[in-house]
């Protein structure tokens, strides 16, 4: 199935916010080539890990949970013209998001114009200790959405937790193997995912439909 027929078959919800699941959005080729990219594990090293993503990537003396400076850790990846040649499944599912038909048919579930976005798709790794504090996304990120791989039995509650104004918990978005959601950003889509267990890991894909410039733009009308 691709990523526009499992959209096409997703069911919608409104409570705390609209939003959309979706499964079996990835072929078994793309979910062993994400379960295979070599991120880094911030609980191996002697850092100052929060539990956060924020110690990802940049100058290691810029970032404060790397002690001894150098280089900083990677455990998310976007892909990319410069390391696409590692990740040929997972740009396949790049290139559908740009397609025309795609990111139009997106676009009117959501009631918003992608036809000058781009895609932006992320490869995750959350380890033990992964935590993020409820947040709504910049107004830049037109479409927000997650694909989960959960192929080492985790716990289905490591999934999204979406929440209402006054930052009460509504839903959990499982994590199920190959599986998905998507909503548009807004001022009240607050989302995040309280402290969990982790046993091992939690991959996932993160997709985007930005107005910011990536390497990846949408197909233009002919």
């Amino acid at each position: 199935m691709s990523i526009l027929e499992s959209v096409k078959n997703s069911k919608h919800g409104t409570d705390p916010f609209r939003y959309w699941e979706f499964e079996k959005p990835m072929t078994e080729a793309m979910i062993n080539e994400l379960y295979n990219a070599q991120l880094d594990d911030p609980t191996a090293h002697n850092i100052q890990f929060d539990g956060t993503r924020a110690i990802d990537g940049g100058d290691g003396k810029l970032r404060e949970g790397i002690k001894s400076g150098g280089k900083a850790l990677k455990f998310r990846c976007f892909v990319s013209k410069e390391n696409e040649k590692n990740y040929p499944e997972i740009l396949k599912l790049v290139n559908e998001l740009q397609k025309k038909e795609t990111h139009e048919y997106i676009g009117k579930m959501i009631g918003k114009d992608l036809s000058n976005s781009y895609v932006r798709v992320e490869i995750c790794c959350d380890r033990k200790g992964f935590w993020l504090k409820p947040h709504c996304d910049i107004k830049e990120k037109l479409m927000s959405g997650l694909i989960f791989v959960n192929n080492a039995n985790e716990s289905e509650d490591l999934g999204t937790d979406f929440y209402n104004e006054k930052m009460e918990k509504v839903k959990t978005v499982p994590y199920k193997h190959n599986y998905g959601y998507f909503f548009t950003s807004g001022p009240k889509t607050w989302h995040g995912m309280e402290k969990k267990k982790i046993v091992k890991e939690r991959r996932c894909i993160q997709v985007n439909y930005v107005s910011f410039i990536t390497d990846w733009p949408v197909e233009k009308n002919n």
